[in-house]
């Protein structure tokens, strides 16, 4: 597939003026292809020019242009020359249109529970020429009114408000200026709930199949807090007539299609109790999503380059609106465990890059939709407040959209707002910031008299040297005393930290505290390191005694990033977490807690000791299953925990006995999801036979089912099972993408290393032939899968030379570029455990090992 230059999108833009699109779908035509058939309306500035549209089609499609055929050489295959443009011009393509099973364009889904086939576009970010011929860019907006044809019975939504007009004929109302990335159609026989909310109609819309599951109070009363938040932060209403929700199969996270936004119902629709961190997760998504009809959709950027300005600042204000406008009150705790984990992982590869970053083609966007534009970028959205004030950030905000609604902009316009409402200058912030890549570090300095009185305390900034910025923070340091088995936080000193030192005024600040935290409160995105003194105090439990959850959360990263980093042996940390997780009151830390502890035994750590400690992980579970309030978020948690530590007989009689109710705790709910990931782990272990996994299938023939099972299948531990799983996703006819992500998913696992070596050496070159298919699927397989299991000096000279080679495809080099990288990373930590003793620092002595 051929992609658009900045240079063309933007010598098009100079050209032309879109003014609107009408579209006619047919989805009766068959299983394989539509009708598409669009009459486009758009002004030539220059008349006589040539310009083109994008249109992926079957076949050879009929083209009027002002009322004349044009001929077969007109059409490439990708995009139609028109030539000769008069001043205002009419363009009529009818084309037949393939539906794909990939999750691009026009994706189609035949559920395997009630064999009902389920249609829904996602058009992001040059996908909308599988759909309709168009000027597939984002500055060339125009309106857009839709008309389907769709067998009878079936539920079509679009971006506007629609009707069925006479049976299996649908008409929908134009659209105000859109981008074509944000076009949507959905159909098929759709389980639809409603309401008015504050004056909009909400729509929540999901397959028959899964009606059942959905929580539409919820996701219902989610939308509404979320919109309401919006509306008086922008000092806008909401843009459009109505908004659906439209939960969908095989799609990756949410898109936020204007006024029809989709979202994974694997991912959001529940079937199985959760704790509050999966149902946050829900709710961050959506307010993300609709935080866009402002930030995107409403005002959208000029060019690719500037999809941080859609991205950063719906995960920035997706966060604040949860904790401002939800129950879910610590947002930012989650924010920094998982969203800045990301984008800290991301800002650490060779492959990081300015948030801002230089994008020459549509396709290469794909290279920077990483943890850099969403998590760094709103990382550094939330310094940027705490350096000019949230007021003044919204008044900016809300010039911003006033000024530029319906339009494009840069983020030249966004910065120009922000400095006007604020009274800054923001040039060398934007410069920092946005225009830099690379994380920096910030250091505490601490020095004494005898007495053990603080004399002196100053913040050492350092940066990586190939990426060598140091950057200007507001920041936060908290000074703990432990004090009856407390930790309580006895001052609070906001300061700007600049250049390499940054000395702080010690006079009456008095004994030099138990535990000193820099960032505290999370003002600013830098990796942190614990003074020794603070180090000691956190793995001797002081932040168990920490009542502030966002300060739990900033010490936990800063103890996870010096061990990622081979400063802290990965024995002492898990020490650390172990200690903690009986203890942890708050569900979103044991959540984070858990999966850092699974990751640092099975990845991290001296694989020698990996059953030891996977067994004692599953035994501590164990004891904490034991005495978890029945029914609790807690007791879910740790009950997932014995699952995926389960390593030995003990553990899988357990397991077993669970899937045969036997020995079920008090309340514990084992629904179809729980029950699944029961199965994945006994494949992984050996202890399930095929035939079993197929009779789970039969008790759950759904689509969930059927990609649990797929992903059971492919964790066996035989030779058979991973050749027909390389096989199935890698062959020339792949499954559909649901299947394709189960499958691969469970290839690698860690118990497994000598099983898999086999395919360490056709990873590079069969993957590679895959982008001459689907980008999207070629992306799944690179990434899934990556040899993760084989950190050893061959795997990564292998990977280290591939990521060099020039005739690969630029994003497999990128994913392996990171991979290599994940592989230096982890043997330094392997090294540093296997050499390390379990003893812990005593109080005020240097921490080196």
């Amino acid at each position: 597939m051929r992609t658009l230059t900045r240079q063309e999108a933007a010598e098009r833009a100079g050209l032309i003026v879109v003014e609107a699109y009408d579209v006619e779908l047919d989805f009766t035509t068959g299983a394989t292809t539509f009708r598409s058939t669009t009459r486009l309306r758009f002004v030539c500035r220059e008349p006589g020019s040539t310009t083109f549209v994008e249109l992926l089609a079957s076949g050879r499609p009929s083209i009027r242009l002002n009322g004349d055929s044009l001929d077969d050489g007109a059409y490439d295959g990708e995009r139609i020359s028109l030539r000769d443009l008069d001043a205002t011009n009419e363009l009529v393509v009818e084309a037949d249109c393939g539906y794909t099973d990939t999750g691009e364009g026009m994706h189609r889904f035949v559920d395997p529970e009630d064999g009902e086939t389920y249609l829904y576009s996602n058009s992001f970010l040059y996908e909308a020429q599988r759909i309709f011929a168009c000027f597939d860019q984002p500055d060339l907006k125009a309106t857009f009114a839709f008309r389907v044809v769709a067998p009878v019975g079936w539920t079509v939504l679009a971006n506007g408000a629609g009707s069925e007009t006479t049976r299996g004929h649908w008409t929908f109302e134009p659209t105000p200026r859109l981008s074509t990335y944000l076009i949507a159609i959905c159909a098929g026989p759709f389980e639809s709930f409603g309401a008015v909310r504050d004056g909009i109609p909400l729509g929540v819309h999901c397959r028959r199949s899964m009606a059942r599951y959905v929580e539409v109070d919820d996701m219902l009363g989610d939308a509404q807090a979320a919109l309401a938040f919006y509306r008086d932060l922008f000092g806008r209403p909401y843009p459009f007539s109505k908004c659906d929700l439209v939960f969908v199969p095989e799609t990756n996270g949410a898109m936020e299609n204007a006024a029809c936004i989709t979202f994974s119902d694997d991912d959001y629709i529940f079937r199985s109790p959760v704790t509050d961190v999966r149902r946050r997760e829900r709710t961050d998504v959506i307010a993300h999503e609709l935080a866009h009809m402002w930030f995107g959709d409403l005002v959208t950027m000029r060019w690719w380059d500037d999809l941080w300005l859609n991205e950063s600042f719906a995960s920035y204000l997706a966060t604040l609106a949860l904790a401002e406008a939800t129950r879910h009150r610590t947002a930012w705790t989650a924010f920094i465990l998982a969203d800045k984990a990301w984008g800290y992982w991301a800002d650490q590869l060779p492959t990081t890059h300015p948030i801002s970053a230089d994008v020459p083609d549509a396709i290469a966007t794909m290279l920077n939709l990483d943890g850099i534009s969403y998590s760094k970028g709103a990382g550094a959205l939330k310094q940027l407040v705490a350096w000019v004030g949230f007021e003044p950030f919204k008044r900016g905000l809300r010039a911003y959209i006033a000024e530029h609604a319906w339009s494009n902009t840069t983020i030249d316009d966004l910065m120009a707002a922000l400095e006007a409402a604020s009274g800054r200058d923001l040039r060398r912030w934007t410069h920092e910031w946005l225009q830099t890549a690379g994380l920096a570090t910030l250091v505490p300095v601490v020095s004494a008299d005898g007495d053990g009185h603080l004399t002196g305390l100053a913040i050492e900034q350092s940066a990586p040297a190939d990426q060598p910025t140091l950057r200007s923070h507001r920041v936060a340091i908290g000074l703990y005393d432990r004090i009856d088995g407390r930790t309580v936080r006895r001052d609070r000193i906001e300061i700007d930290i600049v250049g390499a030192r940054t000395p702080m005024a010690a006079d009456g600040v008095g004994l030099v505290p138990d535990l000193l935290v820099v960032n505290d409160d999370d003002l600013t995105w830098a990796k942190t390191r614990l003074d020794d003194r603070s180090l000691a105090a956190v793995l001797d439990g002081a932040i168990d005694g920490v009542e502030a959850p966002i300060t739990r959360a900033v010490l936990w990263t800063a103890l996870r990033e010096m061990t990622v980093d081979a400063v802290v042996p990965v024995a002492d940390y898990l020490q650390a977490v172990m200690a903690a997780m009986g203890r942890e009151p708050d569900i979103t830390i044991l959540d984070d807690l858990q999966r850092r502890a699974l990751t640092a035994i099975n990845r991290l750590g001296d694989q020698t000791l990996r059953d030891e400690r996977l067994r004692d992980l599953a035994g501590r579970s164990l004891d904490w299953l034991s005495v978890a309030e029945p029914a609790s978020d807690h007791q879910r948690a740790h009950a997932r925990t014995v699952i995926r530590s389960a390593v030995d007989g003990g553990h899988v009689a357990i397991l077993r006995g669970w899937l045969a109710d036997r020995g079920i705790p008090d309340r514990l709910v084992i629904g179809p999801d729980f029950r699944w990931e029961i199965v994945a782990r006994l494949a992984v272990l050996g202890r399930i036979e095929p035939g079993e996994i197929n009779r789970e299938f039969e008790a759950d023939p759904t689509s969930a089912g059927a990609e649990a099972a797929a992903r059971a299948r492919s964790s066996l531990p035989t030779n058979a099972a991973k050749a027909a799983a390389w096989t199935e996703v890698i062959g020339s006819d792949p499954p559909s993408v649901g299947i394709l992500v189960a499958t691969v998913a469970g290839f690698w696992q860690p118990e497994q290393v000598e099983l898999c070596r086999p395919y360490l050496d056709r990873y590079v070159p069969e993957v590679a032939e895959r982008w001459r298919d689907s980008q999207h699927v070629a992306r799944i397989l690179a990434r899934g899968l990556f040899p993760s299991v084989l950190v050893e000096p061959s795997a990564l000279e292998l990977v280290g030379q591939a990521a060099g080679d020039t005739t690969l495809d630029p994003s497999f080099r990128r994913i392996l570029a990171e991979g290599a990288s994940d592989m230096e990373r982890t043997l330094r930590t392997r090294a540093l455990d296997a050499q390390s003793a379990v003893t812990l620092p005593q109080p005020g002595r240097l921490y080196s090992r």
